[in-house]
């Protein structure tokens, strides 16, 4: 296992992470312990949940493992949750407010069974609280001891240069990560918002590496999912919809890429698909998310797989979501590298 700083911060984490959606969801007590005794031993370090992943079990499953564990094993886990989603029917259950967060962040506290939260993530942006009064939130949680480092998810380029922004201009924290998806049939984020975290030092954690699992090659061409997968279960379903990636013919080059390097590597497609994400400028940590012990101990294969020049061009040619000219085609970088020159 390899080790990087969680952005600009100090704090080390493995590139792998560990994410528990489907603890208490998709996978028992007992299989979502094991899986994190095998993520620990093999390594790992950063273990990612959130409040409202199986209506608040996950992270009442984490609590109960970190309590039965060893001191020494505890004390190892970087801990990563996220608020800003509803757990309860209450008014104020949602958004990034003082009033809500504050009541989010000790409940998740309880769950755990920690007195402080290495890395507490806002889920998503809030349209209707002022930025300031999150980020000033985020301050006072750190001076009371409650989180060591503060990180976004789902938050455009613009959303994180505001937030950025307002913690720099009062003297406040700022955040050390942002959590997006991103993957082989999802790069969109590198136009703006890879390039905003580069500038400000924030370290990426990609959810969905394996693009919802079309990226291990269990999904074919000419035949409609079924079985016990997550779009066997249900085709259409969120962004990796089978109607909708499987029309796509680039989905289908990406796949056969993949396979072809798994081939000549001799190890899984996931393991090249998550060895590409990890090699990708400003990741500091891949987010996997397995079923089973057994997914993740082939996703643990990609720790210490490294591509070489010749694989990631592959992987780049054939993902390559492409552009228009402008802003972010030929024409705007030429604007931007100032190689031209004469107004518009």
């Amino acid at each position: 296992m390899r080790y990087r700083t969680l952005g600009a911060s100090g704090c080390a984490v493995s590139t792998l992470a560990l994410g528990t959606m489907t603890f208490g969801a998709e996978t028992d007590e007992a299989g979502s312990h094991e899986q994190l005794d095998r993520f620990v031993d093999a390594g790992g370090t950063l273990v990612d949940t959130a409040d409202v992943y199986a209506g608040t079990e996950s992270e009442a499953i984490i609590g109960r493992w970190l309590a039965s564990a060893d001191p020494a094993v505890r004390d190892r886990v970087v801990l990563a949750t996220k608020a800003r989603f509803p757990t309860t029917d209450e008014p104020n259950s949602a958004g990034l407010s003082r009033r809500h967060l504050s009541l989010a962040l000790d409940a998740s506290l309880r769950r755990l069974g920690v007195e402080t939260i290495d890395l507490y993530q806002v889920h998503a942006w809030d349209p209707y609280t002022p930025v300031e009064e999150t980020v000033r939130f985020m301050d006072d949680a750190v001076s009371a001891g409650k989180i060591r480092y503060f990180g976004l998810s789902n938050f455009t380029g613009w959303q994180l240069q505001k937030t950025v922004d307002v913690g720099l201009h009062r003297h406040q924290v700022t955040p050390v990560t942002l959590q997006p998806q991103y993957n082989l049939l999802a790069r969109e984020i590198e136009w703006e918002i890879v390039p905003a975290c580069a500038a400000n030092g924030l370290g990426l954690l990609p959810w969905s590496p394996l693009g919802g699992g079309w990226l291990t090659g269990k999904y074919q061409r000419d035949a409609r999912p079924t079985g016990a997968t997550r779009l066997g279960e249900n085709p259409e379903r969120g962004v990796e919809a089978y109607d909708l990636r499987g029309a796509d013919e680039r989905t289908w080059d990406v796949v056969d890429t993949v396979q072809t390097i798994a081939r000549e590597r001799g190890c899984s497609m996931a393991q090249v698909a998550l060895a590409w994400t990890q090699q990708r400028p400003a990741v500091t940590s891949v987010i996997l998310g397995a079923r089973t012990t057994e997914q993740l101990a082939d996703n643990l294969g990609a720790a210490d797989l490294v591509l070489d020049p010749e694989e990631m061009q592959r992987l780049d040619e054939a993902s390559d979501p492409g552009v228009g000219q402008y802003p972010y085609g030929r024409l705007g970088r030429e604007q931007r590298d100032r190689r031209i020159s004469g107004g518009r």
